[in-house]
């Protein structure tokens, strides 16, 4: 994926992806509407003619398995034959997901840095224009789906810069090369591949037009095929789901909150202070009573029922480690992509959003 929308090559080693924006790491629901290895499925007793005989593909058995299980997705082999005698495998997509990613010790001001990086004055420009484009589109989504306008105008800001970067990788050929040549992943991309061309045929849609990110993801939003099909939405009313349509993309990234438990009217997180840190493991997926919380010396600014249970964030800033509560609709957030810094980016940037139109702080 060239250099990833957030230049975060930690991500990569997050998958599943949830989307994936030009990421690795996001909007994948938890299973999959397909998935299993293309070197796992078992025969079938489909017509073994005709082969693949041209093609990087020719002579695979795992392709070959993977052609017959497509067949009973309403392909014939004849035409699958033909779409894989032209997908190209990309060596560079396997070369950059072996790379590795160490973290750093902190506290360095990883995070003041991160966030510099994606809430900019020209990106609070371009979001702004964006959001006054598509206002009639937004309230409508909003008050659909209860997601606030700047979450959405956030999500697909961070994802694609409001679809100034898509990615340029042919889709087919990305998730062809990470289900068959890759096998770390290969049963999650196994089965995107195959919602992929379950995707096109239902819409229609010729497989190798599509251009994303490297890890197959797509459109405005960058959803992944499997996120498409559960979650992508017709909202401008055409007949059509279309990701690379902004006012769909819209309806879609908001569909896709409300039904990852987005709760309208709640807050998302809010910043602590704390005397004295307690060794407690933090991260969005870190879950703890308020009351214990409170009990080492966490102070929240709003009053929090004792027995609610939040996620306790460490964000490593310049001057030392800060702390915020993560409440519900934060980890709604995190099930774009699997991240903290993600997540709070996309949470701030809104913020700083709904501030510059005379909003306010958001909630």
């Amino acid at each position: 994926m060239r250099r990833p929308p957030l230049a975060v090559a930690a991500l990569v080693l997050l998958l599943p992806l949830a989307g994936c924006g030009s990421n690795p790491a996001k909007h994948a629901p938890e299973a999959t509407l397909a998935s299993a290895s293309a070197s796992a499925l078992k025969p079938v007793k489909f017509s073994t003619t005709p082969r693949l005989t041209t093609g990087p593909y020719a002579g695979r058995a795992d392709v070959e398995t993977f052609i017959d299980h497509m067949q009973a997705k309403g392909y014939t082999r004849a035409e699958l034959v033909s779409v894989f005698s032209r997908v190209r495998p990309d060596d560079w997509i396997i070369e950059y997901m072996n790379r590795q990613w160490r973290p750093s010790s902190g506290p360095n001001g990883a995070w003041t840095r991160y966030r510099a990086r994606h809430i900019t004055s020209d990106m609070l420009a371009k979001g702004t224009a964006f959001w006054n484009q598509h206002a009639a589109e937004l309230e409508r989504a909003s008050k659909q789906y209860g997601v606030p306008p700047e979450y959405i105008v956030a999500i697909i800001g961070i994802e694609t810069k409001w679809g100034g970067y898509m990615g340029k990788h042919r889709i087919i050929d990305a998730l062809a090369t990470l289900a068959f040549d890759y096998p770390r992943r290969a049963e999650y991309f196994t089965g995107e591949l195959q919602n992929y061309l379950i995707m096109a045929r239902q819409e229609g849609m010729d497989p190798f037009q599509p251009v994303g990110s490297f890890a197959g993801a797509m459109g405005y939003g960058q959803f992944m095929p499997s996120s498409y099909l559960a979650y992508a939405v017709d909202f401008d009313g055409n007949g059509r789901r279309d990701l690379w349509n902004r006012v769909d993309a819209i309806g879609s990234v908001a569909h896709y909150f409300k039904q990852h438990g987005w709760k309208t009217g709640e807050p998302v997180t809010t910043r602590v202070s704390s005397a004295s840190p307690g060794a407690l493991e933090t991260g969005f997926r870190s879950s703890y009573p308020v009351s214990r919380l409170q009990a080492m010396g966490y102070r929240a600014p709003v009053s929090l029922s004792a027995d609610k249970r939040v996620s306790l964030l460490q964000l490593d800033a310049a001057g030392g480690y800060e702390y915020w509560f993560g409440f519900d609709n934060f980890q709604t957030i995190t099930k774009y992509n699997n991240s903290t810094y993600y997540a709070m980016t996309v949470h701030q940037l809104a913020e700083a959003l709904r501030a510059r139109r005379g909003g306010g702080r958001a909630a």
